[in-house]
């Protein structure tokens, strides 16, 4: 592979968002379809202007989703993938995860009727995501969140 060729990795923000379900207090994951291709993945684009990387996640989150809540400044995470881009070119992307507390889903959005939206399961968005990175860091993600609410539950007992 020649190296001259080879572009550095370009920077994307995206929200993990979740929220506990009401009856069960489990906890679930959103995740939407690209409009390119229809995979299954989860909101995210360029950083913004005058924007942390969180709140360019969120923003995402509602013009994709139409979803809103509570951004952590703090990343989950990040894994790469290959953008394709118009005209065939594939750039590597980095993307920074933040987790994003869904408390509000709207009915009008900017791409609202342009994708699908989920909401299952950890483990079931593990599986329909196709970038092993992002897997890995839903899986991890889903590990740390299921330790938290245990401790909160075994703290609360003894309280």
């Amino acid at each position: 592979m020649l190296l001259m060729f080879r572009r550095p990795a370009r920077m994307q923000c995206a929200a993990l968002c979740y929220r506990f379900h009401k009856k069960t207090g489990e906890p679930e994951m959103l995740v939407i379809t690209s409009r390119d291709t229809g995979r299954w993945v989860i909101p995210k684009g360029w950083p913004m202007e005058g924007k942390t990387s969180a709140q360019a996640a969120a923003r995402e989150a509602y013009e994709e989703a139409g979803v809103k809540g509570i951004v952590s400044e703090e990343m989950a995470g990040s894994y790469m993938y290959e953008k394709g881009m118009n005209g065939g070119l594939k750039v590597p992307c980095r993307v920074q995860v933040y987790p994003l507390v869904v408390t509000d889903m709207l009915k009008h959005f900017p791409e609202r009727g342009s994708r699908k939206l989920d909401w299952v399961s950890f483990a079931e968005a593990a599986a329909r995501v196709a970038e092993p990175g992002l897997k890995a860091l839903i899986e991890q993600f889903d590990k740390e969140l299921t330790a938290t609410m245990h401790q909160g539950a075994a703290t609360g007992l003894s309280a």
